[in-house]
C-alpha cells in the first residue's frame, strides 16, 4: 500500500509540509497519491540510524546479507501487480517493460547474494612475516576491501527499478556491508515506496539493524544537497543528467571530508560505420538502427545518438533509408511531460544551429507526452567546429556525421567527451585496416560494441557500465554488474596483528574456504 511516507529507517514518518504528486503521461494526468518531502530532522535521524546500522552492519557475513539480498528479491515479486501497475502509471511505459525491468532488479539482487555467499570477492591479500629476512625483518602483513559507510543512492529517471531503491547501486552498496539511504526520484515515488516497502520487509524479517536502509521522498534538491553534504555519508551513487551530476560531484569535493559520487551521466553512444560494412548492409543496418533510435522512446542512457561515416553515395543512401524507416515507427510516450518538454527544447536547439539539416522529422500529430523521432545530418567540418553539436538530445533523437575521409572521421572521434559505448559496424576484414579508429574510439568509451547496437545492459561480470568523463565521474568503475561492488569498498592492510583478532577473510585457517592470494599465489589452502 503506498502512503506517501517516507521510510525513516524501519518506520514510516510524514512530519513535512512540502508535498506532491507523480504524473501519468499516457493519461496526462496527475497520480492520486500524495507524497511528503523529508524534513531536514528526518533526514538527520535517517542517517543516524544508518551510522549506527553500519558499526553493525559491515561485519554482517556474506551468508547472513546473502539472506538479506535474496529476501528483498523475494518481496519485490511478492508485490506483483501492484508494482507493476503503479510503474506503469508513472511512467508511461508498458507492462512488458515493467516486467522486464522486476526481472533485471532481482537477477541483479541475487547475483550479489551468490557474490557475497561465496566470499571471495573481499580480494584477500597475505604476505606472510619473514623474521630471518636480511637486512630487514618482514612483518606479517594482510590485507582486504572493507565497506566505507553509509551510501546515498539517487533515484534515477528512466528506470524505476533498476536503477533506483532496489536497483544496482542499492544493491552493491548492501552487498558490501554498507547502509543505503535512497533518494527517492519524484517521478516513480509510489514505485519507490512499494520497493522500499519491500526492503524494509526483508530488514524485519533477516534480522538486520534498523538504519541499514531508509527511503526519502523529495521533489526538489535540498534534501540531495542536505544529504551528500552530510557528515555521517560516505558515498554518492546517481544516474542522470551532467548538470545533476555535476553539482553533486562538486558539493562532494568541498566537503571538510571530500567523499567520491559515482555518477552515470550523459553519453551519445557513437556509432562509426567502415565502408565496407556500409556498402554491404546499408539497409540492414538503417533499418537495425531505426529501431535502435526509437527504442523506449531514446530515453536509454545508451541510446546511438550519433552516427559517423565516410561522405559518399553509400552514406547518402544509408541516411534515405535511415529516414524512411524511422518515421514508419509510431511514436511512444516519454516518461513525464518535463522530460517531453526537454526533448523539444534540446532538439530546437539543436536544429538551430548553422550546418545542421533535417533527414527526417515526424510530423504528424500525435498525443500529449509523445516524442517525434527526429534524424539530422552534418559534415564533419562543422561537427569538430561546433561543440554544442556534440551534447545530448535525450530521446529519439539522432546525428549522422558525414566524415570527408578516415582522417576527419579519427579526429571527430577523438575530440568526442567520454562516451558509454562506442559501436563499430563493420566487416571483420576491415577491422586491421582501420586500428587507428578502434583505438581511438577505445580511448574515448567504456564498452566497445561489433556490429551491433548499444541499446541494452547486459548484467554479467565482463560488463562495463561507465567510461571516461562525463559517462561516469570515474572511469575506473562499472555501475553494473557484481564489480560495481568495488565502489562502495576501500582496501585495508593488517600488519602484524593477532591472528584470532583478523577478520575471517584474514585469518590462517580460511575459515570462509575463499580464494586468496598468498605470498603470490592464488589458493584456498589454510596457513599452517
Amino acid at each position: 500500500m503506498i502512503t506517501g511516507k517516507n521510510y525513516i529507517g524501519n518506520h514510516l514518518s510524514a512530519q513535512g509540509k512540502t508535498t506532491y504528486k507523480t504524473f501519468n503521461p499516457q493519461l496526462n494526468i496527475e497520480n492520486k497519491h500524495v507524497f511528503t518531502e523529508a524534513t531536514p530532522e528526518e533526514i538527520d535521524k535517517a542517517l543516524r540510524l544508518a551510522n549506527n546500522a553500519f558499526k553493525v552492519f559491515q561485519s554482517v557475513s556474506g551468508a547472513k546479507k546473502a539472506e538479506f539480498l535474496n529476501a528483498i528479491a523475494d518481496e519485490i515479486l511478492a508485490l506483483d501487480d501492484e508494482l507493476i501497475k503503479t510503474y506503469c502509471s508513472e511512467t508511461g511505459l508498458p507492462e512488458g517493460r515493467a516486467q522486464g525491468e522486476r526481472g533485471r532488479t532481482v537477477f541483479q539482487l541475487r547475483s550479489f547474494a551468490d557474490l557475497v555467499l561465496e566470499g571471495s570477492w573481499v580480494e584477500a591479500a597475505i604476505d606472510t612475516a619473514q623474521p630471518d629476512r636480511t637486512p630487514m625483518p618482514k612483518p606479517d602483513i594482510r590485507k582486504m576491501l572493507t565497506p566505507l559507510g553509509p551510501v546515498v543512492v539517487f533515484g534515477a529517471s528512466n528506470f524505476p527499478l533498476a536503477y533506483s531503491t532496489a536497483g544496482g547501486d542499492t544493491a552493491a552498496a548492501l552487498a558490501a556491508g554498507c547502509p543505503v539511504i535512497v533518494k527517492s526520484h519524484p517521478m516513480h515515488a509510489g514505485t519507490g515506496e512499494l520497493v522500499a516497502s519491500a526492503i524494509i520487509k526483508a530488514v524485519q524479517k533477516t534480522g538486520m539493524p534498523e538504519g541499514v536502509f531508509s527511503n526519502l521522498n523529495s521533489s526538489g534538491i535540498s534534501v540531495g544537497e542536505r544529504l551528500v553534504k552530510h557528515p555521517h555519508v560516505k558515498a554518492v551513487g546517481f544516474t542522470g543528467s551532467i548538470k545533476g551530476g555535476r553539482a553533486l560531484y562538486n558539493m562532494a569535493a568541498q566537503r571538510d571530508e571530500p567523499i567520491p559520487v559515482f555518477a552515470e551521466m550523459g553519453s551519445i553512444n557513437p556509432v562509426v560505420i567502415l565502408p565496407e560494412a556500409l556498402h554491404a548492409r546499408k539497409e540492414s543496418l538503417a533499418k537495425t538502427y531505426a529501431g535502435s533510435i526509437t527504442l523506449g522512446t531514446g530515453q536509454f542512457c545508451t541510446n546511438p545518438g550519433l552516427i559517423l561515416g565516410i561522405k559518399g553515395a553509400d552514406l547518402v543512401e544509408f541516411v534515405e533509408i535511415l529516414s524512411e524507416e524511422i518515421i514508419k515507427i509510431d511514436p511512444t510516450c516519454m516518461l513525464h511531460p518535463n522530460i517531453h518538454q526537454a526533448y523539444n527544447s534540446n532538439k530546437d536547439a539543436a536544429l538551430s544551429h548553422k550546418g545542421l539539416h533535417v533527414a527526417a522529422d515526424y510530423n504528424t500529430q500525435v498525443k500529449n507526452n509523445y516524442a517525434k523521432q527526429t534524424v539530422t545530418t552534418v559534415s564533419g567540418q562543422v561537427f569538430l567546429e561546433n561543440t554544442q553539436l556534440h551534447q545530448e538530445v535525450f530521446g529519439p533523437y539522432s546525428m549522422v556525421v558525414q566524415c570527408e575521409n578516415i582522417d576527419e572521421l579519427e579526429r571527430v572521434i577523438t575530440k568526442l567527451e567520454g562516451q558509454l559505448t562506442g559501436t563499430i559496424l563493420g566487416e571483420e576484414r576491415e577491422l586491421s585496416k582501420y586500428t587507428n579508429i578502434v583505438n581511438a574510439l577505445q580511448n574515448r568509451v567504456g564498452r566497445l560494441i561489433f556490429n551491433g547496437v548499444p541499446t541494452g545492459v547486459e548484467v554479467c561480470p565482463s560488463m562495463v557500465h561507465g567510461g571516461p568523463y562525463p559517462a561516469s565521474t570515474d572511469s575506473r568503475f562499472t555501475a553494473v554488474g557484481i564489480h560495481s561492488i568495488k565502489r562502495w569498498v576501500r582496501p585495508v592492510s593488517f600488519q602484524n596483528w593477532p591472528n584470532h583478532l583478523l577478520p575471517d577473510a584474514l585469518k590462517n585457517e580460511n575459515l570462509l574456504n575463499i580464494s586468496r592470494l598468498v605470498n603470490n599465489q592464488n589458493t584456498t589452502d589454510k596457513i599452517l
